[in-house]
């Protein structure tokens, strides 16, 4: 995490947490999503217009990968400052790259390596790594076909709406707010 936020933290521990306002789609892309956007749907509905406005600032995807955690309920937000931004995930908290080593790199420009393999019913990839579970991105499937073959993961099939539960992270911080309330 960034000394800025660290530091806008303790000046103002009690800004109240934002929810709905950011999304992680299953590519590791970024999306703001205004009020309009969230009356529109959800997040991971695939309705139009529900997905809202795809970051493209560099400095702000970085920064924003710089402060992605997790709370002790499993839901995933960025911490811009004081304020805590639950993020809407599409799939999975981490959306994975495959190198040519067969090592993985997070949207957030995090390595790691895959411990095992799930394939969902609709064929998506999922990779279990000591940082938790992610989304193999979809033009790496292909790559990972032969690591797959040569057996180097082993492969478990699973169903989707299973996953979420089973590896400890909440898809809609903002459902689960409304839910709880």
């Amino acid at each position: 995490m960034d000394d800025i936020v660290r530091q806008a933290m303790a000046k103002w521990p009690n800004v109240p947490h934002c929810y709905g306002w950011l999304g992680l789609d299953a590519r590791g892309h970024w999306y703001m999503r205004d009020a309009a956007v969230q009356a529109a749907g959800a997040f991971a509905s695939g309705l139009p217009g529900a997905k809202g406005s795809l970051l493209q600032h560099d400095k702000l995807i970085a920064f924003i990968a710089r402060n992605y955690a997790c709370d002790a309920q499993g839901q995933w937000y960025f911490q811009n400052g004081p304020q805590r931004v639950y993020v809407e995930l599409q799939a999975t908290p981490w959306v994975w790259r495959l190198n040519a080593d067969a090592s993985l790199q997070a949207h957030t420009g995090i390595t790691t390596h895959a411990t095992r393999c799930l394939l969902d019913e609709s064929g998506w990839v999922y990779l279990q790594t000591p940082l938790g579970l992610g989304l193999l991105h979809s033009l790496d499937v292909e790559a990972a076909a032969s690591v797959l073959e040569s057996g180097r993961w082993p492969v478990e099939e699973v169903l989707r709406a299973y996953l979420p539960a089973r590896y400890g992270f909440v898809l809609s911080p903002a459902a689960a707010q409304h839910e709880g309330s």
